[in-house]
């Protein structure tokens, strides 16, 4: 197996699309150092990983999955400066900071540069939600993909791989936070189509992720099928298409 033996640092491995790709890449035979906000849930994610803070051992994988949206459906005039912090600290600083200490810690010293780097961000990376609640994260996942891309060319003259994976909507932990934790909320939100699951998005993570070194699947989106655009998709796939409300 490609992954075999590789070791790779996992962040937001503590649930949802991270916690499924910690499963995926450990049935890999991948070598796991687990990071997370909540520190117990890392701990039991996967019994065949080792859990670690420390991004000195990590050095050839790093996916890069974590992310968070708060108070939706507000409107940004309505948002509390606290969760406008929040956010960005998540989806801005803390994507900036792992990178960095990944990349001069493991990656760099590695005959001059070796590795991969799989930011995970996200199909409103690239299209305005057209709903209210998403204007800090659509700006945080837009940055991401930004990021990544003058990332990849920074790095150009490395064996470092940048890639970015793009999920549509995931049933998962994620979207039950973003609208407060309110179910009729959610089920309104995810009504008319069927979301992916976590483990969905962790098969495309592997198949970027086992690629050789020479070839890179440098984007790559997944989204439920019927989906077309955010303003766009089919309410069960074969029937007519209806504007998302």
């Amino acid at each position: 197996m490609a992954l075999n033996g590789k070791v790779v640092l996992l962040t937001g491995a503590s649930m949802g699309i991270g916690e499924a790709i910690a499963h995926s890449l450990a049935a890999e035979g991948a070598r796991l150092i687990l990071i997370s906000r909540t520190k117990a849930r890392r701990l039991r994610t996967c019994s065949p990983t080792h859990a670690d803070d420390s991004t000195g051992q990590a050095g050839e994988v790093d996916p890069d999955p974590a992310g968070l949206a708060l108070g939706a459906p507000a409107r940004f005039p309505e948002l509390s400066i606290a969760d406008i912090v929040t956010m960005n600290n998540t989806n801005v600083n803390g994507y900036m900071f792992m990178t960095h200490a990944v990349l001069n810690q493991a990656m760099l010293p590695r005959d001059g540069g070796v590795g991969t780097i799989l930011n995970i961000t996200s199909t409103t990376a690239l299209e305005a939600p057209p709903f209210p609640g998403e204007a800090v994260y659509h700006a945080n996942k837009a940055l991401q993909e930004a990021f990544t891309n003058a990332l990849r060319n920074e790095l150009s003259g490395t064996n470092i791989r940048v890639l970015a994976l793009r999920p549509g909507v995931v049933a998962t932990h994620f979207h039950e936070q973003r609208v407060g934790f309110d179910k009729e909320m959610y089920d309104e939100f995810m009504e008319g189509f069927q979301p992916l699951l976590s483990e969905d998005v962790a098969s495309a993570a592997v198949f970027m992720l086992s690629q050789p070194l020479n070839r890179s699947i440098k984007a790559l989106d997944v989204v439920p099928s019927g989906v077309y655009l955010l303003l766009l998709f089919h309410v069960s796939f074969f029937k007519s298409p209806v504007a998302l409300r």
